[in-house]
């Protein structure tokens, strides 16, 4: 076996009301002002407050950038490297799904090297020097795991295109995974960002790059999110609060051996018509399982049985295979996300531009199976 590097955050605290513990690891740790990231709708209504009250009533000041937008463009991170810089705060706090958590990533990265204050630069295995300013993650919701991974993702609105950063000096130094933080989303984000999760462990346990530790977080992740995510959607705490965990898993997984062609497809639609990240990759996951099948081995059989299907184990490869697409098909329509692209604002027009930047997204690279841009763009077609 190659030599394998596995990476995730120092510490993490899980459960209903680990907020609490913030100000006491602030304390802890040293820090004495808190630049906090989140986002208007966070901040209006009261989430980012749970958080910012705990630091009110510890005596620890700080100052909110909520500025932030869906698929953060490079813009709001270089406002927010500005603000930072003014606030004279030692710790950055993510209070968030995937946009503020990756803006906050970014800001804390380009303060610590301002050298790369184009943010285009970033994009790739990022070439920097120097940790993060540390940073504190408290997700809102149940998709990303930005917690606890390497990676973040920046639009670049002027050249219409998403790009991804891995880098291992973005990780945060904590992470507080609070399902309570997570209650107040409305249904079709909790959709979203749990299709999002589901996309990450199934992509993160057919990657070309997985392996025995990686599988292990992924199938994990895969069962619990089959079995939990129609009850989560409706909002039943407990299961919540495995969606938690499960996107958790997940992200320990994929941000160590990368995802496929769902990601690197879904990536040009946030793009190109700002369709979330999370509603894009739940048309997607499906059919490109489907594309993918014949070079993911006995893997979709070990889905097919996580998802509950009778008999997988036992059944054709064929067969299995085709009963894991069918499971992961049922499930986005139950939760009722879209099942086109059109849906999101793709038009046959775009489709050649769509498929050239899916085949230069670094996420492709990761596919089982490798694809053209030919067979992208029909991938593609076939969803409209």
């Amino acid at each position: 076996m190659p030599v394998q590097r596995m990476i995730w955050n120092q510490t993490a605290y899980f459960g209903a009301g680990a907020v609490e513990v913030i100000p006491g690891e602030l304390t802890r740790r040293g820090f004495t002002r808190a630049f906090v990231v989140s986002d208007a709708v966070l901040v209006d209504s009261g989430v980012t407050g749970r958080v910012t009250g705990l630091l009110d009533a510890a005596g620890i000041g700080y100052d909110v950038y909520s500025d932030v937008q869906p698929n953060p463009p490079i813009e709001n991170v270089q406002a927010g490297v500005a603000a930072f810089r003014a606030s004279g705060a030692d710790v950055l706090i993510a209070v968030g799904g995937g946009s503020p958590q990756d803006t906050c990533k970014a800001i804390g990265i380009i303060v610590a090297n301002p050298e790369f204050e184009d943010v285009r630069s970033l994009e790739g295995v990022a070439p920097t020097t120097r940790p993060s300013v540390p940073i504190i993650a408290v997700p809102t919701t149940a998709g990303t795991a930005s917690e606890t991974t390497i990676n973040y993702v920046i639009t670049d609105t002027e050249r219409q295109r998403k790009f991804v950063c891995v880098d291992p000096h973005d990780i945060p130094v904590l992470a507080v995974v609070d399902p309570e933080m997570m209650a107040t989303a409305p249904r079709a984000l909790k959709v979203a960002t749990g299709l999002d999760a589901l996309t990450h462990a199934i992509e993160g346990y057919t990657t070309a790059g997985a392996w025995e530790l990686s599988d292990l977080f992924h199938l994990k992740a895969i069962q619990t999110i089959a079995d939990s995510l129609r009850a989560a959607a409706d909002g039943d705490p407990a299961a919540m609060e495995r969606m938690a965990l499960a996107q958790y898993v997940a992200g320990m997984g994929y941000s160590n051996v990368g995802l496929g062609l769902v990601h690197a497809m879904a990536h040009p639609l946030g793009a190109f018509y700002s369709a979330p990240h999370g509603v894009a990759n739940g048309i997607l996951l499906a059919p490109v399982m489907a594309f993918n099948a014949a070079a993911t081995g006995e893997k979709l059989r070990d889905i097919a049985a996580a998802f509950g299907v009778q008999g997988a184990a036992t059944m054709p490869l064929d067969e299995a295979r085709a009963a894991a697409v069918d499971a992961v098909a049922t499930l986005t329509r139950d939760l009722g996300n879209p099942t086109t692209i059109t849906a999101v604002g793709a038009t046959e027009a775009d489709l050649p531009a769509l498929a050239q930047a899916a085949f230069d997204d670094v996420c492709a690279g990761g596919n089982p199976r490798p694809a053209t841009v030919a067979e992208i763009e029909e991938l593609y077609r076939s969803l409209l």
